[in-house]
């Protein structure tokens, strides 16, 4: 197995830092703005950026909120076993707010289908914005492309990008994993 580190913590940090920074930038209505993190990943960069929104904005309050894809999926009856939903947090009604739909990677664009078809349980947004970490470049099936993205990478199929976060694995890293076996 070969891997490559794609960020360290210092550019993790800084990534964090210039995507709140692009929020603040295009935030036009903060009382109908509405940040909502997929599970599991994305929940991690939602609170890491609302963080850094607090940082920066102290006199900005976002609603933010955790939503949870599991059967909004189109391949949860494929999957082996019985699948497991985890929790969905979200009690704010979407009707005519932007939300910023937020997820770690952006690989085929399936999940953030999802989630879109999942989000609309809470009302039919204004608009819907795409927040994302890394953006895998060139393996999208579905016309979906982030507003905010901390890095682009491009992969292969074989690849796979892995997220650490501090809070999870201990430090804040994201590596590009290659399988040499197969």
């Amino acid at each position: 197995m070969k891997q490559q580190l794609l960020l360290g913590e210092k550019k993790f940090s800084v990534i964090l830092y210039r995507l709140a920074l692009e929020i603040l930038e295009n935030l036009k209505d903060p009382e109908n703005t509405v940040l909502v993190g997929l599970q599991p990943r994305g929940v991690q960069l939602m609170k890491r950026v609302m963080h850094e929104l607090k940082l920066l904005a102290p006199d900005i309050q976002l609603k933010s909120g955790i939503l949870d894809i599991t059967f909004f999926r189109d391949d949860f009856r494929k999957e082996d076993g019985h699948l497991i939903p985890q929790t969905t947090d979200l009690h704010v009604s979407l009707e005519n707010k932007t939300v910023i739909l937020i997820d770690d990677v952006l690989y085929t664009g399936r999940s953030i289908r999802a989630a879109m078809d999942a989000l609309l349980s809470f009302g039919r947004p204004s608009g819907v914005q795409l927040m994302v970490l890394i953006d895998r470049l060139y393996s999208r099936e579905l016309p979906i492309h982030p507003d905010y993205t901390g890095l682009k990478v491009d992969t292969i199929v074989s690849q796979k990008v892995k997220v650490l976060w501090v809070e999870n694995e201990g430090k804040d890293e994201v590596w590009l994993i290659e399988n040499t076996n197969a």
